[in-house]
């Protein structure tokens, strides 16, 4: 498995470019769910919560927006492009990725060269990539505890990792009688301890690897 470190300008309209534009802020995004064409994500708004909150409740395609906290926000919309094109091709993200103003910092997962090879040409229909690094990620499987294996196991035979989905979220939770936000705290910390650096061996790929990657 690798992990591509990708720099996305987006030229296309999107409300979280509207969010942070004219600032000089990130936010950070952890993606809970991609079902089709919607995405859905914990938003680290911090001291703009209550301005992020306001804008996103008052937007019309957006589909839901919640309080988690005081800092954090559980937004539901449909994916500006990026997204799709990385699930579609076979990659996945990192739970966390960096938003910008029209610049994301996305960390992608992914098994060959020719899907990610795609994953870049899709992107590249909506706005401009480069590639910030390139990591191949150790195969050691870290060890989870048993209800983090249970809805593991139960989400990948439902078809919960399938693109597109096979199940969604609600109906996930409600098999496991679960609520929606325990089963993404669940999937969350089972992905991050199977997915952390801390569990593989780091090997950075050559030049000429990378290059003919992204190209």
């Amino acid at each position: 498995m690798f992990q591509a470190t990708l720099y996305f300008k987006q030229r296309t309209d999107c409300i979280l470019n509207e969010l942070l534009d004219g600032t000089d802020d990130s936010v950070v995004i952890e993606v809970e769910e991609v079902q089709n064409d919607l995405v859905t994500f914990v938003m680290r708004a911090g001291d703009h919560a209550d301005e992020f909150y306001d804008r996103l409740a008052a937007a019309d395609h957006v589909r839901e927006v919640a309080r988690l906290d005081d800092d954090n926000l559980l937004v539901t919309k449909p994916s500006c492009g990026a997204y799709s094109a990385i699930y579609k091709n076979h990659g996945t993200l990192r739970r966390q990725n960096t938003v910008a103003g029209s610049q994301r910092i996305y960390h992608v997962l992914f098994f060959r060269r020719e899907d990610f090879k795609r994953i870049v040409s899709d992107m590249r229909e909506i706005g401009t990539v480069s590639l910030g690094r390139l990591e191949k990620m150790g195969d050691r499987q870290g060890e989870l505890t048993e209800r983090q294996r249970t809805v593991v196991m139960h989400a990948l035979q439902a078809g919960y990792y399938e693109w597109p989905r096979e199940v969604k979220s609600e109906e996930l939770a409600a098999e496991l009688g679960i609520s929606r936000a325990t089963l993404h705290e669940h999937l969350r910390k089972a992905e991050q301890t199977l997915l952390s650096d801390a569990l593989g061996i780091r090997d950075e790929p050559t030049a000429a690897f990378a290059d003919a990657t992204i190209s």
